[in-house]
């Protein structure tokens, strides 16, 4: 069975504020209500932005497995054009703006949700909120410090924790529902949920009305109640395209999206002026046609300027990661030591045993008096050779098993025998298969490759 939504938007300035800053979308694919905050300078921008870029979706190619996807990369897209706004603006720091939007694909319906703008579900009587206010009061009600009947009346409870706001961080909930023959959504601004009860509202909901009469009907309540703010709100229902009412005969576009010079802008945008077909005018008046090509020319002045800046910060970006992996890989350096010589005494380092060309990644922390010369030969090809070692306390070690192989050797040659009458050399080793690669001193339980990491403690009769 062939489904559609045949839907009705609406939006009113409410009973105190002189601008509408809250925008909305209805199509056959796609509603939005889109909360703008920041002041008449503005709250009316972002919201009417965040649509801009949401539009394109109101198409049939999307997948059920893809749309909420599409989603979060269109609300991404207008979370940067946001952030490069008010880089070109300054005096527009501080403006964000609410979203939550339905995507349809066949029988799905994909959610993106950010802010205190709402959607409910009404299914088989019941209604249901099916997204989750990003206020401060909410926190308190998540955390079981306040009920949920005391949120309506908290005093904090127009403070929102998340909204769009240029910040790379600002990232919608996003969720996924099944559509159902007969379901009715609602999507609406905090100028209705803040003031009209969650009773009444199902209760107009249920009622039968059509989408149109539905969503007149919420507003009027809205102001009825002396909502100050604005109020707007989408009705929906999920209808059989084949037996039901046919739907409405274009998508529909409320508030400051309809005004703003901003708004327009980004609708013109999208691709194939799609924007310009959506509704029968654009509403601009002479002098906001001035303040957007004014606008525009500011931001091609700033253009060469803003791409300086990019390469800049990336540069800078490049030296902070350069910076940090140097800082890393000298920290990691310094805890790394390996045995060695300088000027012909045996030596303990502290660093890498390779240098990066001229600049030397090692320094001697100690010289010991052991002559190089003194060792055995095995020994001193190993010295040579640069002995690794797990600490500091390990290459001391090391450092003592070479001095005793060196005394032995020193003593050896006193008396006229070869070093490896001592005992102590490779040769003179216990194990019977000892070989030039065999550790020096190692047992004939033990016997251990020589290789530096591998050197074990020396069974010579010298000491230290």
């Amino acid at each position: 069975m062939p489904f559609a939504l045949h839907f009705a938007a609406r939006s009113d300035v409410g009973l105190v504020r002189s601008e509408n800053q809250d925008s909305a979308y209805a199509g056959p694919h796609l509603l939005v209500v889109a909360d703008g905050m920041g002041g008449h300078a503005g709250g009316d921008i972002a919201s009417s932005t965040a649509i801009g870029y949401l539009v394109e979706l109101d198409e049939e190619s999307h997948s059920a497995s893809e749309s909420g996807d599409e989603l979060a990369q269109a609300i991404a897209k207008a979370n940067a054009e946001l952030q490069r706004i008010v880089a070109a603006r300054p005096q527009l720091q501080g403006m964000g703006t609410t979203v939550t939007a339905l995507l349809r694909s066949r029988h799905t319906l994909a959610i993106a949700h950010i802010g205190d703008s709402r959607a409910y579900l009404l299914r088989g009587g019941e209604l249901a909120q099916i997204t989750t206010d990003h206020t401060f009061v909410q926190t308190l009600v998540d955390s079981g410090r306040i009920r949920p009947d005391e949120a309506s009346s908290h005093p904090q409870r127009s403070l929102v924790t998340r909204v769009l706001t240029g910040n790379p961080s600002d990232r919608p909930d996003l969720g996924a529902r099944e559509a159902r023959l007969g379901d009715r959504y609602l999507l609406c601004s905090d100028g209705l949920s803040g003031f009209v009860a969650h009773d009444t509202i199902a209760e107009i909901l249920a009622d039968g009305a059509r989408p149109e009469e539905t969503a007149d009907r919420l507003i009027e309540l809205a102001l009825r109640a002396g909502a100050p703010d604005n109020v707007t709100v989408i009705v929906a229902d999920i209808v059989d395209l084949t037996s039901g009412p046919p739907p409405p005969a274009g998508p529909q576009i409320v508030g400051a999206a309809t005004q703003s010079p901003a708004g327009t802008r980004a609708l013109r945008e999208t691709p194939a002026a799609k924007a310009a077909a959506l509704r029968p005018k654009l509403g601009l008046d002479e002098e906001s046609e001035r303040i957007e090509r004014l606008a525009l020319a500011e931001e091609g002045t700033s253009s060469a300027l803003r791409r300086a800046l990019k390469w800049i910060g990336a540069l800078a970006a490049i030296a902070i990661v350069v910076a940090g992996s140097a800082t890393a890989l000298y920290a990691w350096s310094q805890r790394q030591f390996y045995v060695g010589s300088d000027a012909g005494k045996v030596a303990i380092y502290q660093g890498l045993t390779n240098d990066l060309g001229p600049i030397p990644l090692s320094k001697p922390v100690k010289v010991t008096d052991i002559a190089v010369e003194d060792l055995p030969d095995f020994w001193r090809q190993q010295v040579q050779d640069l002995i690794t070692a797990d600490s500091r306390a390990d290459a001391d070690q090391r450092v003592a098993t070479i001095r005793a192989e060196a005394q032995a050797c020193v003593s050896a040659r006193a008396r006229g025998s070869e070093c490896g009458a001592a005992g102590s050399s490779p040769s003179a080793s216990t194990s019977s298969t000892s070989s030039p690669a065999t550790s020096p001193g190692s047992s004939s339980s033990n016997s251990t490759t020589a290789t530096p990491r591998s050197t074990g403690g020396s069974t010579s009769t010298g000491s230290p």
